[in-house]
């Protein structure tokens, strides 16, 4: 098996009203790219935010009593509390400089996957903006999937990935966060090893296990390539959603 992961250079900043197909089939362009059957196609989050126009600035934000009460606990920008709030089911745990929320996707992140980092506005300070997760991750997957698709007659797949920190491990990883055409989960269950054993409970977490190699090859400070091109996924393309990879909370022992 090869697997390989080409991130597309060109890619200009992006917008609020961008057509991400367009830009993603320029790229290609200059790669001498030509999209083939299987193969997939994963973003980075901030892109399909902003083009989405999920920009904020925190000048237009007016924080709750419960959102100054927790910014003053935490340390925090009562504004951004606010909003990471907004976004969140609820606040699972939190310390000066932190908080662990589940967003209201599903996931558990830490402020609710708002982001500072390479995020400006058209106007005021650029340090009061920051850039809120797509609100629909699978939906924004699947509208490019199809427009992409359409265009070029050949069978795809598209991921939106994040960078998520892990409780147990330092260190953020690439993380899947909506997905369309490809798996979240590949179960072996009832696949046999080299020893012939039957496996029990194994399920590989695919599209995550994908999102980290592509979010090694992204980068994560100012390289400026946001879309990464797959070939050789090891598993077959299939419908999909990120409920694949959430795990209920009636089986997490941890929350």
């Amino acid at each position: 098996m090869t697997l390989t992961l080409t991130p597309l250079s060109g890619i200009p900043l992006i917008q609020s009203g961008d057509n991400l197909t367009d830009v993603i089939l320029q790229a290609c362009g200059f790669e001498n790219l030509e999209l083939a059957n299987g193969d997939i196609l994963v973003l980075a989050q901030k892109i399909v935010s902003k083009s989405e126009g999920r920009l904020v600035n925190l000048t237009t934000v007016i924080p709750s009593p419960e959102a100054e009460t927790l910014a003053a606990a935490t340390e925090k920008d009562p504004r951004l509390v606010a909003l990471i709030l907004r976004e969140s089911k609820r606040v699972l745990r939190s310390r000066s400089g932190l908080i662990i929320a589940e967003h209201k996707l599903g996931f558990v992140c830490a402020n609710a996957g708002i982001d500072h980092s390479n995020v400006s506005g058209e106007w005021g300070d650029h340090a009061d903006w920051v850039l809120l997760l797509p609100e629909n991750p699978d939906q924004s997957a699947s509208n490019l999937r199809t427009a992409l698709e359409t265009k070029t007659g050949k069978k795809l797949g598209v991921m939106i990935i994040d960078s998520h920190g892990r409780a147990w491990r330092n260190g953020t990883v690439g993380v899947c966060i909506g997905l369309a055409g490809i798996p979240g989960l590949v179960d072996l269950r009832g696949e046999k090893d080299l020893f012939d054993y039957e496996m029990r409970v194994t399920e590989v977490g695919a599209a995550d296990e994908l999102a980290a190699a592509a979010s090694l090859v992204m980068g994560q400070v100012a390289e400026g390539t946001p879309v990464v091109h797959v070939r050789g996924f090891p598993y077959e393309l299939r419908e999909s959603s990120l409920g694949e990879l959430i795990r209920p909370k009636e089986k997490d022992l941890f929350r």
